[in-house]
């Protein structure tokens, strides 16, 4: 525990505390104490308030030596979660990704695919996950009569599979009314990868201008009017490779140019069927575009890590800055996570990082020698402490 929370800079948090007035609403609870008790949370997988407040309680005299934190009281924790800005979480998150990125510059490249190496230009993935909630007590998210949500919103980087902008909005909103916030920082050359939710000529046409590339899925609803064909080439998923133009009352409009339409046959779910692409690169090979749409799925993985590994099913308020909070939170330990897999070469997958670390939370073992353990290399020894192997009847 104290080896994670030591990667976030001993200055930052009292840093944002001021700039988002934390601080004044603090006494003997701080706020670095409280960052601290909401990661505990997310990496021991905590139900409730209680679970935190008694689980740090019992190791109090571990957590002074950690910069002097202090277990909470239940009321204080519920109340720093309800009323300190949930911005300063936001800011820690993006502070402490871009601190790391900035000290370990291979950790922000990443092992990435080779696909990102063979474009040798950024690649960026958009995309929204919902997070449910309980309807009974958060009147503030209603996704509809049933169910209250909060979605997330992210682009990440296909190079490092790291976020790069992401933000929290109603469950209510289209993707498509995000995108254009999600999409404001990419550059010239950069690509530009999303589903059918996503697809907005308007949008598509101020991207060609700024000459961002986009690969997307084609809508059917859409009335288009193929103008020429390219060469398939001789990759045999090709079906074809058309030239077209928008035909309809308004979306011819929206993106007057020509747009690039490919038909390949790709497997899904075990099954071969055909996709139609669309792109605003006449450059590319047919397959490359098919190649890099399929890329897209990784920040499905990412959503899927995340939901399944940390604690986003269970909140510990039902307001909106509480939720907040946990949502930044979980998303900080993912980071931090993540840089301990790549530090220490880490063979295996998220979910048995995360399962591996909870279950040694408090145990005094160095860290990097603890995740290069893996039974597949034949070293579960190495979780032993070094005096047990010379106790008798061990044999090397």
């Amino acid at each position: 525990m104290r080896q994670l929370v030591e990667l976030i800079p001993g200055y930052l948090v009292p840093k944002l505390a001021r700039q988002f007035g934390v601080d004044k609403k603090a006494r003997q609870f701080s706020p670095f104490s409280h960052v601290v008790a909401l990661l505990y949370a997310q990496l021991s997988h905590a139900l409730s308030l209680n679970d935190i407040c008694d689980g740090l309680r019992l190791m109090a005299t571990t957590l002074r030596a950690l910069r002097g934190v202090r277990p909470p009281s239940r009321n204080g924790l519920s109340h720093a979660n309800k009323v300190r800005d949930c911005r300063l979480a936001e800011a820690l998150f993006w502070e402490v990704l871009a601190h790391l990125q900035r000290s370990f510059p291979a950790f922000a490249h990443g092992a990435s695919p080779s696909l990102a190496r063979r474009f040798r230009r950024s690649i960026h993935i958009v995309d929204a996950t919902v997070i449910e909630l309980v309807a009974s007590c958060v009147d503030w998210a209603n996704h509809n009569r049933r169910k209250a949500a909060i979605k997330c919103h992210l682009r990440l980087s296909l190079r490092s599979l790291l976020p790069t902008f992401a933000f929290l909005g109603s469950a209510r909103e289209n993707d498509a009314q995000q995108v254009r916030r999600l999409c404001a920082g990419l550059e010239r050359g950069e690509v530009l990868l999303c589903d059918r939710g996503c697809h907005l000529l308007g949008h598509f046409y101020e991207l060609t201008q700024r000459g961002v590339f986009f690969v997307t899925r084609a809508r059917e609803d859409v009335l288009v009017k193929v103008v020429g064909r390219c060469d398939r080439g001789t990759d045999p998923r090709v079906v074809r490779d058309e030239y077209i133009v928008t035909t309809g009352r308004y979306s011819g409009v929206e993106y007057p140019d020509k747009l690039r339409r490919v038909t390949a046959r790709v497997v899904v779910d075990g099954q071969e069927c055909e996709l139609v692409f669309l792109t605003n690169n006449f450059s590319w090979s047919a397959g490359s575009i098919a190649d890099l749409y399929r890329c897209r799925w990784q920040i499905e993985a990412f959503f899927k890590q995340i939901k399944q590994t940390l604690q986003l099913a269970d909140f510990l308020g039902h307001s909106a800055n509480a939720v907040r909070w946990q949502i930044w939170s979980a998303l900080l330990v993912y980071v931090l996570l993540r840089f301990q897999a790549w530090r220490t070469h880490w063979a295996h997958s998220f979910g048995r990082l995360f399962t591996l670390l909870r279950a040694a939370l408090w145990l005094p073992r160095e860290l990097e020698g603890l995740l290069r353990y893996g039974t597949a290399q034949g070293s579960a020894q190495a979780l032993e402490p070094p005096a047990q192997r010379w106790l008798p009847g061990f044999v090397l």
